[in-house]
């Protein structure tokens, strides 16, 4: 196998975990409850990996503002967290190793664990 190497790879990557996660039953309804439009949301996503992973700027955003934001209409919880990284790690996985695809998991781990504290605490404030 071979690690992520162009936005090509992160593409594959991109395309594979969304075509899982939109059929797996416990994150799926997530994304139909959103109404998430997958043609406009993979190229966002394709910036948003490729910036991290090869430190090239082609995103611009706030994913921690967009997943509060979208909490707010449909509950993300601790289990969604768990089966998101699941299937990430996993494609991952299936197709790359090395030190990027490593990066890839570590950084999506990160991001994962802050996004959820960071629900945690904005759920606690409404319910004050």
């Amino acid at each position: 196998m071979k690690d992520i190497a162009h936005r090509e790879d992160i593409q594959y990557l991109v395309e594979t975990f969304y075509k899982t996660a939109l059929a797996d039953p416990l994150i799926g309804p997530v994304f139909t409850a959103a109404k998430f439009n997958l043609e406009s949301h993979i190229p966002t996503m394709v910036s948003f990996w490729e910036t991290i992973l090869f430190d090239v700027i082609t995103y611009q955003g706030n994913p921690m503002l967009k997943h509060l934001n979208l909490n707010r209409s449909v509950p993300l919880l601790p289990a969604h967290f768990e089966r998101w990284m699941k299937i990430w790690r996993a494609t991952i996985n299936n197709k790359f190793e090395g030190p990027l695809a490593e990066k890839a998991i570590i950084r999506a781990t990160s991001i994962g664990q802050l996004m959820e504290y960071k629900i945690k605490q904005a759920d606690q404030k409404t319910s004050l």
